[in-house]
């Protein structure tokens, strides 16, 4: 990313807003691309490195929760990736949706949920996002319809929430994201062809990162270029590694939807540091060199940093003040995800229903056998 022309205030010479040139996208089929000129303010630079960095050391410490046996279960990281998230929730306005894989920690975080609420819910306790009910894969948040287990599974439903928003007129989006893994699943391709039947307002995301589990993507795609696969819908290819990139590109598709150009397919070209999950050293099918020259070249935070740095839009002293806010606010939630307590067995029936039915009693894995249904305005309401 080259800088271009600074605006200069004069009480700490630091400048208002910055314009940079970010590499430009790839396009299928069309007429119009996002432009590779990018103008950033100095507000939007303190929040977008904010929110980066607090994703990174949300993972690094769910990272060691798991290795103390703290978390059980499925854990995957998204360290490496924190721009994509970071720089499509960026481009979107209020009313939008969301719906993503199990790598979701961070989309959960850019959701509105607070770090504290995403360990938590790691670790099983109250204090979590879904109450300790979900875990790793199973996170939700204000209009994030959460992570999902299986494969592909969400890219459909991804497409019901954009025909929700179609149907109620609201002028959102819905950005549906998955893996280069579940690229080559059926139920995409299904989606992908309803969508575009009905002008559904849906993006389609494909987060590549290279690696779907432990196979690289050129042993398990006959066409790597993830954002032709839309076939007749328009694509585009970004940079997942800059921030700045994303945003722009999420911001044209969305435009697309909004304007009855939908629906869109995207591609973001990123990298996952860790394995595909803690059971996965991550290292048996790529070489430590190979994730080494990544993040010493093209880690989306320190590259951000330099370029914030360098268009004197903040100062060294800042963002360490800022590291520091975030390391206590991390360690806090750690805390907290360590001691909370877990819900007791009457949460079991909890969240079944949307709205209280009338009954005191829901039946349990026996019809003989019923579970107490506590009616409150935490269980029933929350959604």
């Amino acid at each position: 990313m080259k800088l271009v022309s600074p605006l200069v205030t004069s009480a700490k010479n630091l400048s208002t807003e910055h314009t940079f040139e970010t590499k430009p996208s790839l396009m299928h089929r069309a007429e119009t691309e996002p432009s590779a000129t990018v103008s950033l303010t100095r507000d939007d630079a303190l929040k977008l490195y904010r929110r980066m960095q607090t994703i990174r050391r949300m993972e690094t410490a769910a990272g060691n929760l798991y290795k103390e046996k703290a978390i059980r279960g499925f854990c995957h990281l998204y360290s490496g990736q924190e721009a994509n998230c970071v720089g499509m929730k960026a481009a979107l306005i209020e009313g939008d949706s969301v719906i993503t894989a199990y790598r979701c920690h961070g989309w959960t975080y850019e959701m509105g949920a607070a770090p504290k609420e995403v360990l938590a819910e790691l670790t099983g306790k109250v204090s979590g996002c879904a109450r300790g009910k979900g875990g790793s894969m199973h996170m939700y948040a204000p209009n994030f319809y959460g992570g999902n287990g299986i494969v592909g599974a969400q890219c459909p439903m991804g497409a019901g929430i954009a025909l929700a928003h179609k149907y109620n007129k609201t002028g959102n989006v819905c950005l549906t994201l998955y893996g280069d893994g579940a690229a080559n699943q059926g139920q995409l391709f299904e989606a992908m062809n309803m969508a575009a039947l009905w002008d559904l307002p849906v993006i389609f995301i494909c987060e590549n990162n290279h690696y779907g589990m432990g196979t690289a993507v050129s042993r398990s795609s006959h066409n790597t270029d993830y954002y032709t696969r839309g076939d007749l819908i328009q694509g585009i290819k970004v940079d997942g590694m800059d921030v700045l990139a994303v945003r722009e590109a999420t911001r044209w598709a969305a435009e697309q939807c909004r304007n009855g150009n939908g629906p869109v397919v995207m591609e973001t070209e990123t990298y996952r540091y860790s394995g595909h999950s803690m059971s996965d050293p991550g290292t048996s099918y790529r070489t430590r060199a190979e994730i080494q020259e990544v993040r010493q070249n093209r880690d989306p935070i320190t590259s951000f940093r330099d370029k914030i740095l360098g268009a004197d839009l903040v100062t060294a002293d800042e963002l360490k003040e800022m590291d520091t806010e975030i390391r206590k606010e991390i360690d806090d939630a750690v805390h907290a995800a360590k001691t909370d307590p877990e819900i007791g067995m009457e949460h079991l029936s909890y969240d079944i229903y949307s709205d209280d039915l009338g009954h005191n009693m829901v039946r349990g894995v026996s019809p003989f056998v019923q579970l107490p249904h506590k009616v409150t305005g935490q269980a029933v309401n929350r959604k």
